[in-house]
């Protein structure tokens, strides 16, 4: 019988691989760049991203520089390994895993110069990428130089980043990124002094000539005035310019000692357009990269004030309540996964919590004044957007009603319709001015499903005792119909397009054929319009602009020069 003892290894290649490969965005790489340069105590960082044309060829370069502390052997070694953060346990640091400068390793060439007090480092690791799918460990060839006292910081130079894919970075969409989610948009000077807010980059992306200064922290617009202020001068609009702030911190009820940290911006839509250039909306010319409000906005679970993901689903009860805000929830105890990209690994009481927090927080939200100016705004927007809409709709109906074709009947004056209510109104007018015209008398006007009445036959027999059907009423009569022919015995409508013989056809798919007419001179007819399933089940179409020319002479002219009968 032998005893032995099994130690766990682990396949360095395939893990640096799967690591590196947990990175999607490769505007990650932007990121980790920005944590490792401010955990090395950097005030200032280069971004520089260019295509150098070299033998044919423009690989996507990024060259990174920063001031800070810089790097010793041991710091070096760490930056090109795998899980040896010496940054783990300092809660001060951003890096804890020693997985983030892995998202560099997908390049041709890593070259990193690097000073710390008194000694320089330069190392170069070529073709990482190439040699992990080799099976193989990549190697990087280091330098020591021992100089005199000098500069401390770093300079990182990539070559042949993300396949010399260069879409992603043009300069808007790098700096969008920058204020977003990385720990140089951080919002945490909203609840504590900040100590990075005197920090800056100098960032350009590869449409840029010249490289922009960035200022640290994430934008928040200013808060809006009184609201009724903001409704006198936007009236309408105001609640697009409305934006109020709220800031919150507290603890976890079960886990008291864990602290959390919570911004809600509530902002209209202009608000957020004044100062996100990267949202699109119609009539404007967004950059490459922009997104909608639904895209970005709602609430951010972060830590380290960096946003990790979006929780919408904590506060939506509607759908779409989360488009109002731009929000933030800080806790330090989540746990991320190796690509910071969610928080996943976190204790499920812990999120169960958080999302408590957040919860009660946007109950108070809108049940508090915040909520309460903006339901206000948009009321009474709402109630002066109405208004405004009558008016116009007055004055268009003045002009219309101005401008419509009449005709004189029987001391009347008759209105040609323009849609299916103005038929309605000219039947009733017509039956109660002349009886004998229609064959049917109306006895019910009140409708529930379209415009149409119930009418009996005009005899003397009483309506509890009479046969009663439908009245079809159309503007302009079609092919379609989108009502049933049964119960259907006459349609009254202004025109139509239907042909002799041509098919109509019910919302149950009856078929019906429309056969017309012609008028008899001899007899004063009119030209007659019937559906015909056969001859002795058809529904009359009265088509009344033909109907009240051929039988009462009536044609509709401009007002102005009406006729009269």
């Amino acid at each position: 019988m032998a005893e032995y003892n099994i130690t766990p290894a682990v396949d360095a290649v395939r893990e640096f691989l799967e690591i590196s490969g947990d990175f999607t965005n490769p505007l990650e790489v932007v990121r980790e760049a920005i944590s490792n340069s401010i955990d090395a105590g950097a005030s200032r960082i280069e971004l520089i991203f260019t295509q150098p044309a070299e033998r044919g060829s423009r690989p996507l370069t990024i060259t990174i520089r920063d001031d800070g502390e810089g790097m010793d052997h041991a710091e070096l070694q760490s930056f090109f390994d795998l899980g040896n953060s010496l940054k783990r346990g300092d809660s001060k640091k951003i890096g804890e895993k020693g997985h983030g400068t892995k998202v560099y390793f997908n390049c041709a060439s890593i070259e990193v110069q690097t000073r710390k007090k008194n000694i320089e480092l330069r190392a170069l690791m070529q073709q990482p990428y190439v040699s992990l799918q080799d099976g193989q460990l990549p190697i990087a060839s280091v330098i020591e130089t021992v100089t005199s006292e000098g500069v401390s910081g770093t300079t990182i130079s990539i070559k042949g980043f993300n396949n010399n894919e260069a879409e992603l970075f043009t300069h808007d969409r790098l700096k969008d990124y920058i204020q977003w989610f990385t720990k140089f948009g951080s919002w945490e000077g909203l609840v504590n002094e900040g100590e990075h807010k005197e920090k800056k980059i100098l960032l350009k992306g590869l449409d840029q000539e010249r490289p922009e200064e960035l200022s640290f922290g994430h934008k928040f617009p200013d808060q809006s005035k009184h609201i009724q202020a903001l409704f006198e001068e936007y009236v309408v609009r105001a609640p697009d310019y409305y934006c109020r702030r709220v800031i919150k911190s507290g603890n976890l009820r079960r886990f008291p000692a864990i602290k959390y940290d919570a911004v809600f911006s509530i902002e209209g839509n202009k608000v957020k357009q004044q100062y996100n250039k990267m949202l699109r909306r119609p009539g404007y010319t967004a950059p490459k990269g922009a997104y909608t409000v639904q895209d970005r906005y709602g609430v951010w679970l972060s830590k380290d004030f960096i946003p990790i993901e979006r929780k919408n689903e904590w506060v939506n009860t509607k759908g779409s309540e989360f488009t109002k805000f731009h929000a933030f929830v800080n806790c330090q105890d989540l746990s991320l996964t190796a690509n910071r990209g969610s928080t996943a690994n976190t204790e499920r009481a812990i999120l169960d919590d958080l999302e408590a927090e957040v919860k009660q927080i946007y109950e108070d939200i809108i049940a508090g004044d915040e909520w309460r100016e903006i339901d206000w705004l948009e009321t009474e927007a709402g109630a002066y957007l109405t208004s405004e809409k009558e008016k116009k709709d007055f004055s268009w109906r003045q002009d219309r009603a101005r401008g419509s074709n009449v005709a004189q009947f029987m001391g009347h004056t008759l209105v040609e319709p323009r849609r299916e209510s103005g038929v309605y109104g000219l039947l009733v007018q017509l039956a109660t001015l002349d009886a004998t015209l229609f064959p049917f008398e109306i006895v019910d006007y009140d409708t529930h499903s379209g415009i149409d009445v119930i009418a009996k036959g005009r005899d003397p027999v009483p309506v509890q005792n009479s046969s009663l059907y439908y009245v079809e009423l159309k503007y302009f009569f079609e092919s379609q119909m989108n009502h049933s022919f049964d119960n259907i015995r006459y349609v009254v409508c202004w025109d139509t397009s239907v042909k002799h013989e041509g098919k109509v056809v019910d919302v149950s798919q009856q078929e019906r054929l429309m056969h017309i007419a012609p008028p008899d001179p001899k007899n004063g007819s009119y030209t007659g319009y019937f559906l015909r399933r056969d001859f002795k089940t058809e529904i009359q179409v009265f088509v009344l602009k033909d109907y009240l020319k051929e039988k009462l002479g009536l044609e509709f002219r401009p007002r102005v020069v009406a006729i009269s009968k």
